[in-house]
């Protein structure tokens, strides 16, 4: 059994009573769980059509961070419910119900954004500040333009939950594991990664958010460590590279791999077109397979004392700031030399 030790007592994981504490607890750590800008609608209303599929969604996140806006249709579970099944039935029934009344969403929407001021108000600055009209055109966008995409949060992540999610559907899924533990005083702690933290990677000092962010839409490129036998047996010989976690939200757009080369190197040398993101095994992670034998880059080296650190995880950037960059801090961050 996991534990987190303190020196205020030691706590246990322990299982959520049924979905409403699991609910109880997103609201709880919901700003720390999704990050800025993001607000979780928490909102159950039918969807779909009268004589068709209908289900209720646990609730929408709206996420206003980036300068596209994008709507996640929420999937609250339990991992005892048998998630594998009845996640991937609930969010194909989703899907179904939002492409069949759109019109209906918007209406949920608007109700659940009358009843959150603090949602309404933001959603009123980023329609004013990004072309949207008003907040009505802004949620038109959402539910008529913008592709679907899902988000499932579960106590407990079943090792094949992502891959199969991944495998059956072609829109983007995301899923956040939210654990829950239990101190000798009675007192719960939580467990997560938040949402999406992983597409900027590490905060960068002295550069600040503007400077530094990526908006997940603009991702089309990812930027693996390796070193130097997985380098040259897998990523130069094999023309792929597997055993790697993309998130749903941008694994459809990723159209470029590079690889950073590890100390002595210590730099970006080589990029390659992706042909195809496939499952890898039962792991919930992915191979990415080359459409071509991949090429030399830069090579584009590490900045000592820079802003950005040695690559020890994938990142994400966009394919043309890899090219135009002339080292690891312009691959990653917009920042001058003034902004150190």
């Amino acid at each position: 059994m996991t534990v987190i030790w303190s020196p205020k007592g030691v706590f246990r994981r322990v299982e959520y009573e049924n979905e409403s504490d699991l609910e109880a607890a997103i609201l709880q750590v919901q700003d720390r769980l999704f990050g800025q800008n993001r607000f979780y609608l928490d909102v159950k209303k039918r969807i779909g059509t009268k004589g068709s599929v209908q289900n209720v969604p646990d609730g929408y996140l709206l996420d206003l961070s980036g300068t596209k806006p994008r709507l996640y249709v929420v999937e609250n579970e339990l991992q005892a419910h048998d998630p594998l099944r009845h996640i991937a039935v609930q969010i194909l029934q989703f899907s179904l119900s939002f492409e069949a009344e759109p019109l209906g969403v918007k209406k949920v929407l608007l109700h659940a954004l009358q009843n959150q001021p603090e949602a309404r108000k933001a959603s009123e600055a980023y329609a004013a500040n990004n072309g949207f009209r008003n907040v009505d055109h802004l949620l038109e966008h959402l539910v008529f333009e913008s592709p679907f995409s899902a988000l499932v949060i579960i106590d407990a992540m079943p090792e094949d939950l992502e891959g199969v999610l991944s495998e059956k559907f072609r829109f983007g899924v995301e899923v956040l594991e939210l654990a829950k533990y239990e101190g000798t005083d009675g007192q719960f702690v939580y467990r997560f990664e938040p949402f999406l933290e992983e597409l900027i990677g590490e905060p960068v000092a002295n550069v600040t958010d503007e400077l530094q962010t990526i908006s997940p839409e603009e991702i089309d490129t990812v930027v693996v460590p390796a070193r130097e036998d997985g380098f040259q047996e897998v990523f130069r010989e094999k023309n792929c590279w597997y055993a790697v976690r993309i998130h749903g939200a941008v694994r459809s757009q990723i159209k470029y791999i590079a690889v950073y080369q590890v100390a002595p190197i210590s730099a970006i040398t080589y990029f390659a077109p992706v042909k195809s993101i496939e499952p890898w095994k039962d792991s919930g992670k992915v191979v990415l397979h080359f459409a071509e034998p991949a090429s030399p880059i830069g090579p584009i080296p590490l900045v000592k004392d820079g802003h950005v650190r040695a690559l020890q995880n994938l990142r994400y950037t966009t394919h043309e700031r890899l090219l135009k960059a002339k080292n690891l801090d312009e691959v990653f961050t917009t920042s001058t030399p003034e902004a150190r």
